[in-house]
């Protein structure tokens, strides 16, 4: 569910919504929720001065009722 919505407002951000992939991976702590966006849409998805990177934090932050969530923003050609 998170994932999807996180996928949502990313995709409504973006130049290229047809790059925009979240995957979740589970750590000891909460979730991870990855995701990668087309390079040149990089800049935009964490915005100036990190300010949309944040508002999509707190968002989803919220969705995730208390349970810890990081949200890590890539490219699409970052290996990780």
């Amino acid at each position: 569910m998170l994932e999807e919505a996180l996928e949502h407002l990313v995709r409504g951000i973006v130049q290229y919504p047809g790059d925009v992939q979240v995957a979740s991976r589970s750590l000891r702590r909460g979730n991870v929720l990855e995701v990668r966006v087309h390079p040149e849409d990089l800049g935009k998805v964490i915005g100036r001065g990190g300010r949309t990177a944040r508002a999509l934090r707190t968002v989803i932050g919220a969705l995730a009722s208390g349970r810890y969530v990081r949200i890590d923003l890539l490219d699409a050609n970052e290996v990780r």
